[in-house]
């Protein structure tokens, strides 16, 4: 499985693509981040369908800026383009395979309609 590296205009394009997709903000100089990534190596090989990807958080710092992302390693995930998830942490390998699965069984009708009930509300 490849892990893409996402710059601004990546990030656009791969964020609105279907299906669920795992972003690792990371930096070479942060320890946690380089204990975390063969942990979501790993996990990418076993989800071949999803697609996992990485934002160099000194390389894209404009673009980590935008995300909102004040910490890292920090975990994105998105599924129909929508931002389900968004923490900052180390993740075991089992907490990662769990957030994956929690995200698959979603009804996205649901999230979707969820979504727009709180965007009529503010």
């Amino acid at each position: 499985m490849e892990i893409r590296d996402l710059d601004r205009v990546s990030f656009a394009e791969t964020a609105a693509q279907g299906g669920v997709l795992l972003i690792d903000c990371w930096a070479e100089w942060c320890g946690a981040c380089r204990q975390f990534a063969p942990v979501f190596e790993r996990v990418a090989r076993d989800y071949p369908r999803h697609t996992f990807a990485k934002v160099d958080a000194t390389k894209e710092a404009d673009l980590i800026k935008e995300l909102g992302i004040a910490h890292i390693p920090a975990l994105l995930l998105y599924r129909e383009g929508l931002l389900l998830f968004k923490q900052p942490g180390y993740y075991e390998e089992a907490v990662l395979r769990d957030i994956i699965a929690q995200a698959e069984s979603l009804d996205m009708d649901l999230v979707r309609a969820d979504m727009a009930g709180q965007a009529q509300e503010t």
